[in-house]
């Protein structure tokens, strides 16, 4: 039994050859069906697909038709409404400018008018002659004179005539000048009288005398005690240590810190004059070169009415400034080279006599050659004034000979009269200072620098936001720059806002933040707040700044900021608001040089201003917000997110919808923000169209529409300023 039921299973396991080849005839039978079914799946959907095609080729050019249809009646019809703005603009600019002007010469204040050349002449000739340096009169003399500073600063702003741009350049110069000059006299003055103010525990004299523009800090040293360190001023946060040598001599040292700059812009018409000398340097062949020097000629000095009449048609033209960075401050700085009514003062001046030498050799224009600029350039102690800001002002370090002190004999009070002035104390003396300055060039570890140095501390200026640690800088009479050479041991406490550090000599100095560190930007919105209203924020590298826009004001909000009263919460205009808002070390604004430091997200400057123009227009009824998408579209497109709003708040997500502009074509995009990849595809229901206006404008609501049509022309010319200031298309 056992044998029998292993043959049966033996048996049944065996297939025979007749019915494998019939299973195999029906898998291959199967697998032809299949194939057949594929092939026709594959046929019917390459049929719909082409025919999707066919439709969508179709509707394409059914939208391109229409588009070429109406382009030239949506281009003139935005052309004409920019044009209407610009014409009321330039009008209302015009008319403010009148009555400027009216009201200036109806002032009876008994200031001068800057602008008036007598009068000026008059004024500065006056205070020049006046011995009256109490200093209180002398502080308010230099406020006056600031003031006339500024008023002249806002002329040359508007454009005006070559010789008349050049006079008040001249003038500006000059009041700078005796505003110095003045402030020498007032500080020998009180130094004359050091011994009858002495402290009675220190047995020296120490002062503070201070306005809303200047502040100064005296001490004569009149105890001579040979372990005196240093003294700090505490209620102005000044302070200054002194080397041995000096504690012995009879020496008056000054801190004046003036929360205005009249140095950097010398530094930077040199800079802008050193990259011009440069590019010619190298345009122009060695025996052209040396023909020109022959002849007695420097190539490019060229003639100065007509640089300065391309300055006044470049400043006049408000679209031409916006679609194209010129070179209106390379010839203005031109100009202002060729100033030459700047007196010298005679009297000893400190560290301004050298200043004023300087000025004096950078106006008779000459020029360093070719070799010696590419040894400028490459100094790495130079302070590019384009890469860093200076902030708070200048800090005026000198120490001076003290005048002779009154004695009292028999009742008589008796006093020694000089006439040579203030006198600088030389430190260090002068075979040092070739010593140090050669030391300097030739090994920057040289043991010559750090001898002896002086210290200084300096409390942060209250109204100024610094967003990084500040970096020191001290002036350079001579080169008229900024350098960071000759400074060291510096140190920065965040919680007390001070900084101390070092220096081989008596400099003055500034305190330095890099310009664009808040760039580039992270995101931007522009958000409308009601009709002629909007929100404008910026979230940059390294904080957020909002800017409320109401008809042709703006006001500044920004979080978690101290002792920024002056400037939050202000009504401005644009040009007030930028000013302020870089003097206090908020930079959010962009010129010709930014690229050069930030990294950016490059665009087509003529698409993106009209981009701009637009987006002003309708500000009062659609909001606009940076979108990740516009780094890959290319140079010649953009790509932002937009979407109408009525209601003062924030923009609900889902609420937003991604434009793709061009030069030729707008178009409503059907992939969404946060979308995984980029399409060009046109959402469902939309149109091309010429200008970003008519594309939104199709589906917007009565009320949005009107809000439009009665946006106010002073309000879409604010808005439009602020975007191309920031450039947040390309800066994001």
């Amino acid at each position: 039994p056992p044998k029998d039921g292993k043959s049966a299973k033996k048996k049944g396991g065996n297939i025979s050859k007749a019915e494998r080849e019939r299973l195999q005839r029906e898998a291959d039978e199967q697998r032809l069906r299949e194939e057949e079914e594929a092939r026709l799946i594959a046929e019917r959907e390459e049929s719909e697909r082409l025919e999707r095609e066919r439709i969508e080729q179709e509707k394409q050019q059914l939208l391109e038709l229409k588009d070429r249809e109406r382009r030239e009646d949506e281009l003139n019809e935005l052309r004409h409404i920019l044009d209407e703005n610009h014409s009321a603009v330039t009008e209302w600019e015009t008319e403010c400018r009148n009555k400027a002007k009216w009201e200036r010469y109806m002032r009876c204040d008994g200031s001068p008018d800057p602008s008036v050349l007598p009068e000026i002449n008059s004024f500065i000739s006056l205070w020049r002659e006046d011995s009256e340096n109490q200093i209180q009169r002398v502080l308010e003399k230099c406020a006056l004179s600031l003031q006339l500073t500024d008023e002249l600063d806002f002329l040359l702003s508007e454009g005006p005539e070559p010789c008349t741009a050049q006079q008040y350049r001249e003038t500006i110069l000059c009041l700078q000048s005796i505003i110095l000059y003045k402030l020498n006299q007032a500080t020998e003055e009180l130094l004359k009288f050091a011994n009858s103010n002495s402290d009675i525990e220190t047995g020296n004299m120490q002062t503070v005398v201070q306005d809303d523009n200047v502040t100064l800090c005296l001490w004569a040293n009149l105890n001579k005690n040979p372990r005196f360190k240093g003294y700090r001023f505490a209620e102005v946060g000044l302070g200054f240590e002194l080397p041995k040598p000096l504690a012995v001599c009879d020496i008056a040292v000054r801190i004046l810190h003036t929360r205005y700059d009249h140095l950097s812009h010398h530094s930077e018409r040199e800079q802008v004059q050193r990259r011009r000398s440069m590019m010619e340097s190298i345009l122009t062949s060695p025996s052209e070169t040396a023909a020109a020097v022959q002849d007695g000629k420097v190539e490019g000095e060229g003639d100065e009415g007509e640089s300065s009449k391309q300055v006044k048609e470049e400043s006049r033209s408000v679209r031409s400034e916006s679609r194209k960075m010129s070179a209106v401050s390379v010839i203005s700085a031109k100009e202002g080279r060729k100033s030459s009514t700047v007196k010298l003062l005679e009297e000893g001046e400190s560290q301004m006599e050298a200043i004023a030498t300087g000025l004096e050799t950078d106006q008779n224009g000459s020029n360093p050659s070719p070799a010696e600029l590419v040894f400028e350039s490459a100094d790495i102690h130079i302070v590019d004034l384009q890469q860093f800001t200076p902030l708070g002002g200048v800090f005026y370090f000198d120490v001076f000979h003290l005048p002779p002190q009154s004695r009292t004999v028999k009742g008589w009070e008796m006093r020694e009269l000089l006439e040579t002035g203030l006198q600088v104390f030389p430190y260090p003396t002068e075979q040092s200072r070739i010593q140090s300055s050669t030391s300097v060039r030739l090994d920057e570890h040289s043991s010559t620098v750090a001898l002896l140095p002086v210290g200084v501390t300096v409390a942060l200026p209250d109204s100024i936001l610094f967003l990084e640690d500040p970096q020191v800088a001290r002036w350079d009479p001579i080169g008229q720059h900024w350098r960071t050479d000759c400074i060291s041991e510096t140190n920065y406490d965040s919680e007390t806002r001070s900084i101390s550090f070092r220096m081989n000599a008596f400099y003055a100095f500034t305190l330095l933040q890099e310009s664009y560190a808040n760039m580039p930007f992270q995101s931007w919105e522009l958000r409308p707040l009601g009709q002629d209203s909007a929100l404008f924020t910026i979230t940059g590298a390294l904080t957020e700044v909002s800017i409320t826009i109401k008809d042709k004001q703006c006001m500044l909000h920004m979080e978690e900021t101290r002792d920024l009263d002056h400037l939050l919460g202000k009504w401005m205009s644009p040009s007030e608001l930028r000013k302020a808002m870089k003097r206090a070390g908020i930079n959010i604004f962009v010129n010709e040089y930014s690229d050069k430091y930030v990294s950016i997200n490059s665009k087509d400057p003529l698409i993106e201003h009209t981009v701009y123009e637009q987006m002003a227009l309708m500000s009062s009824a659609v909001a606009f917000s940076w979108s990740r998408w516009n780094t890959q579209c290319g140079q010649e497109h953009l790509v932002l997110q937009a979407c109408e709003q009525l209601e003062a708040e924030p923009v609900a997500e889902e609420a937003w919808s991604l434009y793709l502009l061009g030069a030729q074509r707008n178009q409503h995009l059907k992939m969404k923000e946060h979308d995984s990849s980029f399409s060009p595809e046109l959402a469902e229901g939309t149109e091309f169209h010429s200008t970003f206006l008519h594309m939104l404008r199709q589906d917007m609501s009565i009320e949005g529409q009107a809000r439009i049509r009665q946006s106010h022309y002073l309000y879409t010319d604010t808005v439009q300023r602020l975007l191309w200031a920031t450039r947040v298309l390309t800066y994001s």
